[in-house]
């Protein structure tokens, strides 16, 4: 069966420069959307023009012209959209309701993959305020492309190693503590972890795959789903020193909200439905889901352990 063709739309951000890394990687023609937005952006600009060297296909197009994001959608087949949905970058999770405009006018795409790849929206109900925003944005999007009868799939289930392993999940820091870590509630909580290629990969393989079809797939893979005092343990043993240890209550992780701004608050309150009602790993894939680990065995995810080693 001939590979999809597939359009990236936020191509140049964190997760999107990967999507389209591993575009071509697995053989897929690829665009990219070059929006006029970028200005004077010129590590953005730049980034596109490396992708066009690697065979991607750069292809104009605005949130504000709706004519040419139709005009982008005809060319392909997949359409995957990677925005930002992070209070701390940027927040354009809505943004996508034209983009699912543009997909249904086209009439053409055989799968959207929306902006998704964290906690699964449909089992966050019950979030808490302010974080819980993001949550209801992503179903508002998801209302819409189901609404509107298009092909999808959604990748939810985990947590970005980039923004959660090398800084032993603590927050407010990218990189690892020197002495002290900060332990949430007994450390116990199950959590998947990914590095974000890997997230790129998995991706890529499901949208010719019609097991994932109209599926939500979650990114669990067994040997990376580790307590946070695991994860720790690890980097103490790459390091050869342990560090002190500080369990911080519930009640006081929350209660430290108050004195952050709005997106430190949607930060706290993300980190406390992962890191205290293990909500990335407390239950089992259903009949509308998959699990990426199972339907791929054969891609070989980086483990924590090795990602680790990059910090030491």
């Amino acid at each position: 069966m001939a590979k999809s063709k597939v359009l990236v739309v936020g191509g140049t951000g964190y997760v999107g420069k990967r999507i389209v890394k591993a575009c071509l990687a697995q053989g897929h023609t690829t665009y990219v959307l070059q929006r006029p937005e970028i200005g004077l952006d010129i590590d953005k600009l730049q980034m596109l023009l490396s992708f066009k060297e690697k065979g991607a296909h750069l292809v104009d197009g605005s949130f504000s012209d709706h004519q040419s994001l139709v005009d982008a959608v005809k060319l392909v087949d997949v359409v995957i959209c990677t925005m930002s949905g992070v209070h701390f970058r940027s927040h354009n999770i809505l943004m996508q309701l034209k983009l699912v405009e543009a997909i249904k006018e086209a009439g053409n795409i055989k799968r959207f993959l929306p902006s998704e790849f964290g906690m699964d929206p449909a089992r966050m109900g019950d979030a808490l305020e302010p974080g819980r925003v993001t949550f209801d944005e992503k179903m508002i999007v998801r209302k819409a492309i189901e609404e509107a009868k298009i092909p999808f799939t959604y990748i939810c289930g985990c947590c970005f190693a980039g923004y959660f392993v090398g800084n032993l999940s603590q927050l407010c820091t990218l990189v690892p503590p020197k002495e002290k870590v900060n332990i949430y509630g007994n450390g116990n909580m199950k959590v998947a972890y990914m590095d974000e290629d890997d997230i790129a990969t998995y991706t890529i393989k499901t949208i010719d795959d019609p097991r994932a079809l109209d599926k939500t797939v979650y990114l669990r893979p067994p040997e990376n789903i580790l307590t946070q005092r695991q994860l720790i343990e690890k980097w103490e043993n790459l390091r050869g020193r342990k560090l002190e240890k500080c369990s911080i209550p519930a009640k006081d992780f929350l209660a430290s909200m108050k004195d952050m701004d709005y997106a430190g608050q949607v930060g706290v309150g993300h980190f406390y439905h992962v890191f205290y009602e293990g909500c990335l790993t407390n239950f089992e894939a259903g009949k509308d889901s998959e699990e990426a680990s199972e339907l791929y065995p054969e891609v070989e995810y980086t483990r924590m352990e090795s990602y680790l080693k990059r910090y030491v």
